[in-house]
Parts: C-alpha cells; sequence; structure tokens
C-alpha cells in the first residue's frame, strides 16, 4: 500500500478530500467486471430475444447514467464533469459470461476511477436486472480498476 487514507482528518474523522489546490489535468481511468451466467440466458442476450429489450444496450445506457451519478452514491466522492465516458462489452462463448469495459475521462482536480467503477457496477446490475426471471444465478465477478492516468500519481496499471 502507498500513503495514507486521504478520507480521514487528523482526528480520525471522516471528510471529503480538499483537490483545491490540485492542477487540472486530463484524468482517465479503465473498470473492468463480468458476469457469467447460464448457457441458455448468455444465448438469450446474445440472440436479443429478451423480454425487456436490448439487455447490452441498456446496460451500457445504465453504466453511462451510473459515471455520471457516482458522487450522489459515494459518500465522499468528488462531483465531477465527465468529458467522455465509452461503455464495451465482451462476449465469451466458453465461460457464458459477458465483461463490461467503462473508460471514465475528465480534466480536473480529483481522478475519475470510482466513475468507471461505478460504471460498471452498474452496467452489471442491469444486465442481472433484466435476465432475473429467467437466471437468478448470475454472479458478477472480478471487478477492479485495470488503469488509471493524470495527476499526481501519473500512470497505474494493473
Amino acid at each position: 500500500m502507498s500513503g495514507s487514507l486521504t478520507h480521514f482528518d487528523s482526528d480520525g474523522q471522516a471528510h471529503m478530500v480538499d483537490v483545491g489546490g490540485k492542477n487540472e489535468t486530463r484524468r482517465v481511468a479503465v473498470a473492468r467486471g463480468c458476469i457469467t451466467m447460464q448457457p441458455e440466458t448468455f444465448a438469450m442476450i446474445r440472440a436479443g430475444h429478451a423480454k425487456k429489450g436490448d439487455v447490452l444496450g441498456i446496460a451500457r445506457i445504465a453504466a453511462i447514467q451510473g459515471t455520471k451519478r457516482t458522487s450522489e452514491l459515494i459518500p465522499l466522492c468528488h462531483p465531477i464533469a465527465l468529458t467522455r465516458v465509452a461503455v464495451e462489452f465482451e462476449a465469451d462463448e466458453t465461460k457464458h459470461a459477458i465483461t463490461c469495459i467503462v473508460t471514465a475521462e475528465t480534466v480536473g482536480r480529483t481522478g475519475v476511477e470510482m466513475e468507471a467503477l461505478t460504471g460498471v457496477n452498474v452496467a452489471l446490475l442491469t444486465i442481472y436486472d433484466m435476465c432475473k426471471a429467467v437466471d437468478r444465478g448470475m454472479t458478477m465477478h472480478d471487478i477492479g480498476l485495470l488503469e488509471k492516468l493524470g495527476g499526481k500519481s501519473g500512470h497505474w496499471t494493473a
């Protein structure tokens, strides 16, 4: 681990970190997560036959909405102006799994890791919600940050 926990003051009380003295830089974060399901559920999503509609299309919009609402969900997260959000899905035929990759970007004083991670989680939850009537055993896993660029700490990759 590097550094100290920045969301606590000297008395151990939670607080929002002061980013006012930081320079504005281009910041990018890429996060990934996976949802595994029954073969029939996977086939239904791939064929576009879900009763609720285009599962991955709706999950893409949900991911974008999730990134924009991150500061409303994570108590000490700063509201930031996103400049770009990209959402990709990869289907794994052998594992009956769909991987979601979210890239979030901003020009600002704080990073976008939480936004990318929130977008991934909201996309996976949306897939679950849209398909739970046929497969309640879907599992979400391997959620994490892949890459972070910008700011004082520079470039980080998993």
